[in-house]
């Protein structure tokens, strides 16, 4: 069956698309995923098909590709196709892996027409005459074009639709031969052949390329996935050149990025401090109390069997601001008390006392405000995936940041702050001098 326009593009052959709708949300007891994997059970028992189903992404993105785009690159199609089949058999053996296909199979019907040279040469007919008879018939010529009543109707040279789709045609097309004079038929010179045939070539880089693509399980994160394919390429065909595309290629290339977004916050946020309070180690005093935040979050993430995704990530650079202002509150007032004549011991703990209450209104309402993100997420629900991530990692990282930075702050800051002078300390040297 072809039905143009959909699979890969419109000259796909024997492949088409169901779209289902899926009831309310109110009116099913299951997500999506379970729904998919519930019409797998049902759609792999179709016999000589391949089949599958597909869900459409929260983020619409140009097309439903998989997250694993694994593209093996090499010097020819042979080449490529025989790595290919040795690497979707590997695939296949692991069960993290599932609805695995290639961009390159063979599957579009053509027929190879051959010559019988000798025998068109000893019947007087050129290979050149051959061709041309094949062309005209299957292809189609313009010979001339008729004109009737101002409007002009092109005259197009062509065998029937029935025969050119019949091997049959052949032995209907005949052709002069120049010894003779005689008319020959083209099923007597030549030969035809079926196979199939890639419907497209690819490439990639300007590179021949083979696009491997494959689906992975709930419990098996897209960063294993890929270390899992490099490891096996680098071991059954180091040879090989690879890349990736789509999901796969951005997590290969955020994967560091993402450390480096968290160093930069830290950097920005820590310069910020340093400029505000005239130092450099009260803004690292501060500073301590975002691993703890982080840690929360992803003892959370894990306990509420959420996942590490872009909103997760989102979720803890907003930790790094928000677990930084329980401990601002207790230094800066630790230092304004300073500036009356308390010591540094008396001054934190006087601030960690008065500032208790703030802290905990501050820390307490951004809790609240994540239970909503957490208690919709029981049961299926849109979006509960991102609402989870969000919620679980900053509430798990204000409750661990919160709960320490009660003590760690107060403890860094009598060890670290002793060699520290009066934030007025300054003015106090400038009326002396003046003075």
């Amino acid at each position: 069956m072809r039905v143009p326009g959909f699979g890969t593009n419109k000259n796909s052959f024997n492949s088409f698309i169901i779209i289902a709708l899926l009831e309310h949300w109110n009116n099913r007891d299951d997500d999506a995923q379970k729904v998919m994997m519930q019409a797998i059970g049902k759609i792999v028992s179709v016999p000589e098909t391949v089949a599958f189903p597909i869900s459409p992404q929260s983020i619409r993105v140009s097309n439903y590709r998989k997250p694993v785009q694994l593209v093996l690159l090499g010097n020819s199609y042979e080449e490529l196709e025989r790595v290919q089949s040795e690497v979707i058999n590997q695939l296949r053996k692991n069960k993290k892996f599932s609805r695995i296909e290639s961009d390159y199979s063979k599957n579009k019907p053509e027929i190879k027409l051959s010559i019988n040279k000798n025998r068109a040469k000893d019947l007087g007919i050129s290979t050149d005459a051959i061709g041309k008879t094949l062309e005209t018939l299957y292809g189609g010529k313009t010979v001339t074009k008729f004109n009737q009543l101002g409007k002009e109707y092109p005259i197009i040279l062509q065998q029937y639709l029935a025969d050119r789709r019949s091997k049959e045609g052949l032995a209907k097309i005949f052709v002069r031969s120049d010894i003779s004079g005689k008319l020959v038929s083209l099923a007597n010179l030549v030969k035809f052949k079926e196979e199939g045939s890639a419907k497209k070539l690819t490439r990639y880089n300007r590179q021949r390329a083979v696009t491997i693509s494959a689906n992975i399980s709930d419990d098996y994160s897209l960063s294993e996935a890929i270390a899992y394919l490099e490891n096996l390429i680098s071991k059954t065909q180091p040879s090989t050149q690879i890349a990736w595309k789509g999901k796969s290629e951005e997590v290969k290339e955020t994967s560091n990025e993402l450390y480096i977004i968290f160093a930069l916050a830290l950097l920005t946020a820590y310069l910020v401090m340093a400029a505000t309070f005239n130092s450099f180690i009260h803004p690292f005093i501060i500073i301590l109390t975002v691993p703890l935040a982080i840690f929360g979050g992803l003892v959370f993430i894990l306990f509420l069997n959420s996942s590490i995704n872009i909103f997760s990530q989102i979720a803890l650079i907003i930790l790094i601001g928000i677990s930084t202002k329980n401990s601002i509150l207790i230094v800066d007032f630790a230092n304004q008390l300073r500036t009356s004549g308390k010591s540094i011991e008396s001054g934190i703990k006087e601030a960690a006392n008065l500032r208790f209450r703030p802290i905990m209104m501050t820390s307490v309402s951004t809790m609240i405000a994540m239970i909503p993100l957490i208690i919709g997420n029981i049961g299926p629900g849109a979006g509960e995936a991102s609402r989870l991530a969000v919620g679980s990692t900053i509430l798990g990282g204000m409750i661990i940041s919160t709960f320490f930075t009660l003590y760690v702050t107060p403890t860094m800051y009598l060890m670290l702050a002793k060699n520290t002078k009066r934030i007025d300390a300054v003015d106090l040297e400038l009326k002396k001098e003046l003075n």
